[in-house]
């Protein structure tokens, strides 16, 4: 299995287009350096998911070999907040440095350009790599973008799935043309794809001919349709090695011209 890499953002960084998300994670650490051994080297988790320690043991000796992404929560955005709230990251993960950390939410209580004023202070005390966003609109990313005055916001990270592709519309252009990652969560849709109840009878089917037809399993697809994109990578979550394994291997192989066509006219709308 080759796992396949993409650029983040501008930074010239190489992170794999399959990571490992923690949210409602429920697994062991050992679970997390399996997927670092098989490739999955970029690991996601936050503040408010209260994963954050399962993570730091989980790289504990292997930090070298991890791509670290964290989140602050809105209600710590004003400076000194937010300043205090990556300090308490870095406790509870055991590291010196976050690579990539991020807004998890706007915020309509706190001007963004506070906000950003602590986290180049952040990348310059060599606290945090990179700045990034999650849930942020296109012009929520634009303000986000203009509060900056030295570095570049360089990843948005959205929900993302066959069953939901609303960010298509503008998000994605427009981080595309603005060389911006977007980190894809929750890209199995909790589950629901590899569910026959799945609203979308239409994509359920499709999918289970296409499984049949590229010797995968739904997941596999699923993945490898939403990674068809240059600047997307995935994070599902999974709490044993064998879906870690599962998810990984959705890695380093194309879905055919017509299977792709199948999955994204099954799934639109």
């Amino acid at each position: 299995m080759k796992m396949q890499l993409k650029t983040l953002g501008r930074t010239g960084v190489k992170v794999p287009e399959i990571g490992l998300g923690t949210w409602e994670f429920t697994g062991k650490p050992e679970t997390l350096r399996r997927g670092v051994e098989i490739g999955a080297s970029f690991i996601d988790t936050a503040e408010i998911y209260g994963t954050e320690d399962v993570v730091g043991k989980a790289i504990s000796g292997i930090r070298q070999k991890v791509f670290l992404a964290t989140k602050a929560s809105p209600n710590h955005f004003k400076y000194d907040d937010l300043l205090m709230a990556a300090e308490n990251s870095l406790r509870r993960l055991g590291t010196s440095t976050i690579d990539l950390y991020q807004l998890h939410w706007p915020s309509n209580d706190v001007p963004i350009r506070e906000t950003m004023r602590a986290m180049e202070k952040l990348v310059k005390e060599g606290k945090i790599a990179h700045i990034g966003i999650s849930n942020f609109s296109v012009q929520q990313t634009k303000e986000a973008q203009e509060a900056l005055s030295r570095y570049e916001v360089v990843s948005n990270q959205v929900e993302y799935h066959l069953l939901d592709r609303s960010i298509e519309s503008e998000l994605i252009p427009f981080c595309e043309r603005e060389s911006i990652t977007i980190v894809a969560y929750s890209p199995l849709a909790r589950g629901s794809l590899a569910h026959p109840s799945i609203r979308n009878k239409r994509l359920s089917s499709v999918l289970e001919s296409v499984r049949r037809t590229e010797g995968k399993t739904t997941a596999q697809v699923s993945l490898n349709w939403i990674n068809s994109r240059e600047n997307v990578v995935a994070i599902p979550k999974a709490n044993s090695p064998e879906h870690v394994r599962e998810d990984c291997e959705a890695s380093g192989w194309h879905l055919s011209q017509k299977s792709f066509e199948l999955i994204d006219e099954a799934s639109k709308g």
